[in-house]
């Protein structure tokens, strides 16, 4: 069964990502790289794609994110 992914149409996960990750001075490379070891199928392009709102995230990269950034949920779907 394929993992459900969230669109990105009204909601702002993309921007809110950026803002989080900007905020606690993580790079885009950086923030993939510890996705990476959490064993989270993402590349930089997939997470610019996501940051940008043009490619749905994955409930388990956005949970990871999450985590990794410090942040809520209600702070990435603000």
């Amino acid at each position: 069964m394929a993992e459900q992914k969230i669109k990105q149409d009204e909601i702002r996960i993309g921007e809110n990502i950026r803002q989080a990750r900007r905020e606690k001075g993580i790079g885009q490379t950086e923030l993939v790289r510890l996705l990476q070891l959490r064993g989270i199928p993402i590349t930089r392009e997939s997470l610019v794609k996501i940051e940008r709102g043009i490619q749905h995230i994955q409930a388990s990269q956005l949970r990871a994110i999450k985590e990794e950034l410090g942040c809520t949920y209600e702070q990435l779907f603000k």
